[in-house]
């Protein structure tokens, strides 16, 4: 048997430390947390950093550092940094070693590298090793070539050579949410559907039990299957809470596709075994005829300004998306003519918030609020043309009325200079898969013995 002690679904999330004693105290083999995703959007892994906080990452880090040394096992993080390039991975290298440091703590660290040289992945492409995934654009080596970075997601193979390492901490780049937690009880022998199916449904912590962000759960893993045990206060798994988090970031309910091979669990049986605790069987692993890993790329998309202009004038309210539609169709006509541009060349779109601004044309609510905020965003090549653009529409934004008999309208802007420069604007540009002859191949590993001083 094996035992994963998550302590939460990512590192800087939070968790209950009278839970985690708890979990310390049933002796697990291993602490397993994942360190970030691609939820927040692309910027991100464009700009190679993370979104939580140093101090409260440091913090938490600190509390699982010390967890780790009271147990005397190892502790690993994927997709350090949030997006798991160098950079990040770095980033939480050196709080680590500040750590270590300030206890005067002899470790030993493994750190698995995921980032990609854009030349190997441009060679691939022509080679015809990288295949793209559903809904995906067309690549070529300029735009692999344009990316500020890109990363591999490693499996449960590369965290498995990490741990053999003998390693006490193991900071991983970018990984499938499941494979820090599926490494071990594969390398222990225990049922290949289980310890993906239990680390799927274990990745994000206690999400698949009730007191949610408690955090911590346990995930006991054996030759027929894994129970998972949440062991904060009010914090209970269900045969319906564990099995709907098959349905958590992934499109299907039955199939998880990951390195190596996909998850099957059409066939999988969930059982309650006590208040507490769900033991899960019939989980199926079916390995592929390749070994594939997915590849994540982001690349500067343009250059943006935001503006926020509140209305709250009946008239205005009633009529906002004539006024903003009036407003889009004179500004960008006067862009044109003035900087001799075309459409191509810059995008203005007003999110209308309070009305539509998450919906959209799908909106289907009737209700009028008493007041809407127009949030303009200005996107273009470059800052200097977002700035230019950002102030040619400052003037409709305040003062621009529904039509010429009116009295012209004065709206309020909160914040001066009206406009709030966001700079560079990354969008993903990857999602595909590449074919590896050996898993390590696009995955260094190196170890630091650091500390102690």
């Amino acid at each position: 048997m094996v035992k994963v002690l998550i302590p939460s679904g990512a590192l800087g999330l939070g968790y209950d430390k009278v839970a985690l004693e708890r979990a310390l105290a049933a002796k697990p083999d291993i602490i397993a947390i994942d360190g970030g995703s691609t939820d927040s959007g692309p910027s991100y892994l464009g700009r190679g950093v993370s979104k939580y906080a140093r101090s409260s990452t440091k913090i938490e880090w600190a509390g699982l550092m010390e967890a780790r040394a009271q147990a005397g096992i190892p502790l690993v993080i994927g997709t350090a940094g949030t997006c798991g390039s160098d950079s990040a991975v770095d980033w939480l290298l050196d709080i680590t070693k500040e750590i270590a440091n300030e206890r005067s703590e002899n470790l030993k660290i493994a750190v698995l590298r995921s980032s990609q040289n854009p030349d190997v992945i441009i060679e691939a492409l022509n080679d015809h090793r990288i295949k793209p995934l559903e809904v995906t654009p067309d690549i070529s080596p300029e735009l692999i070539a344009n990316c500020t970075n890109i990363v591999a997601l490693a499996g449960a193979e590369q965290i498995a050579a990490a741990i053999k390492t003998g390693a006490d901490i193991i900071i991983a780049g970018r990984t499938t949410d499941t494979a820090i937690i599926a490494a071990l009880p594969l390398m222990h022998g225990c049922h290949s559907g289980a310890a993906w199916h239990g680390a799927k449904i274990g990745e994000c912590g206690a999400l698949c039990a009730t007191n949610p962000q408690s955090g911590v759960i346990l995930v006991d893993f054996d030759k027929d299957g894994f129970t998972v045990t949440p062991t904060a206060d009010g914090a209970f798994a269900s045969p319906h809470t564990v099995s709907a988090h098959m349905l958590y970031e992934n499109s299907d309910p039955f199939i998880l596709y990951e390195p190596g091979g996909h998850l099957d669990v059409t066939k999988a049986q969930y059982n309650q075994i006590d208040e507490r605790s769900v033991r899960v069987t019939g989980s199926k692993w079916v390995p592929s005829d390749t070994y594939t890993v997915k590849l994540e790329g982001a690349r500067i998309s343009g250059y943006q300004n935001i503006m926020l202009t509140l209305i709250r004038d009946r008239n205005y309210v009633e009529n906002v998306e004539l006024w903003t539609a009036d407003i889009h169709k004179k500004v960008s006509a006067k862009i044109i003519d003035r900087l001799n541009l075309d459409l191509n060349d810059f995008t203005i779109e007003m999110r209308l918030i309070g009305l539509n601004a998450t919906m959209g044309d799908v909106e289907h609510s009737q209700i009028r609020p008493s007041e809407i905020g127009v949030l303009a965003i200005i996107t273009a090549k470059n800052a200097e043309l977002a700035d230019e653009i950002s102030k040619m529409l400052n003037p409709y934004l305040l003062h621009h009325a529904l039509t010429q008999e009116e009295e012209q309208p004065t709206f309020a802007f909160p914040f001066s200079p009206a406009d709030i420069s966001r700079g560079a604007v990354y969008e993903f540009c990857l999602n595909h898969v590449i074919e590896l002859d050996d898993p390590m191949d696009a995955f260094p590993l190196e170890t630091h013995q650091v500390g102690g001083q």
